[in-house]
């Protein structure tokens, strides 16, 4: 697979022997539910007053973690998004999320 947006930044080089150096960071392995510590929290922080629930703690591929916010946020019927390892789901749901994790067998996750 030859992706070229990879090699922008990377400056010609006539050496036939030269290969090009990828500094890319293998993603976590998502780790095991019952071994995830979850934390949910409100958060009103540069939210113009509107709290939301925050989910932080997870270790694991973007991908899990995109479809863990999904369901959570489809299970409590209302929006959110996923943004820098955490999940935002809108409102004061901090009960409801805790349940829903439970139910999906993360047992370490808590409310703070």
């Amino acid at each position: 697979m030859n992706d070229w947006k990879k090699n922008l930044n990377i400056v010609y080089s006539t050496n036939p022997d030269y290969h090009y150096e990828q500094n890319e960071t293998p993603e976590e392995e998502t780790i095991s539910k019952e071994k995830q510590l979850l934390r949910i929290k409100l958060d009103t922080k540069q939210r113009r007053g509107k709290a939301v629930t925050l989910v932080t703690g997870f270790v694991g591929t973007d991908d899990d973690l995109n479809i863990l916010g999904k369901m959570l946020k489809v299970k409590c019927g209302v929006g959110g998004s996923v943004k820098n390892g955490e999940i935002i789901v809108q409102g004061d749901m901090r009960d409801k999320v805790l349940t829903i994790l439970q139910k999906e067998g993360y047992k370490k996750a808590r409310v703070n």
